[in-house]
């Protein structure tokens, strides 16, 4: 009688455990989904852009960005800004073509099953 009491004693510990560390998991995604919220909110700006940025070597980049309504260029190193020049907003090439699209979790992780699985089926040869 000892040991059914010790083997449903330690069952009830492993269930205690795995509902501690799910409860321990929610508030963890909850968190850090508030967080990411919260700093996207402190990154709105209406006067200020990035436009875009390519990267010349490690650690240095150039970057045109949008202040107000004047384009400019600077350099981005690792200690320092340095302003380039200005250019006109005739003079920046948008890309044409498809818009970005923003996928959620759960539809990039159905694509990837999906590949997986048509992945995994073997092409049927006929024999002869």
């Amino acid at each position: 009688m000892t040991l059914l009491a010790a083997g449903t004693g330690s069952y009830a510990q492993f269930i205690t455990v795995l509902l501690i560390f799910a409860a321990v998991l929610g508030i963890t995604a909850w968190v850090t989904r508030w967080i990411a919220n919260y700093q996207k909110q402190q990154n709105v700006n209406e006067n200020i852009e990035v436009i875009e940025t390519t990267r010349i070597a490690n650690n240095k980049y150039i970057q045109i960005i949008r202040a107000g309504e004047k384009y400019m260029v600077i350099a981005v190193c690792k200690d320092t800004v340095a302003m380039l020049g200005e250019i006109s907003e005739g003079q920046l090439r948008k890309k044409e073509g498809t818009p970005v699209q923003s996928f959620s979790f759960r539809e990039l992780l159905d694509k990837a099953v999906k590949k997986e699985e048509s992945a995994r089926e073997e092409p049927k040869h006929d024999e002869k």
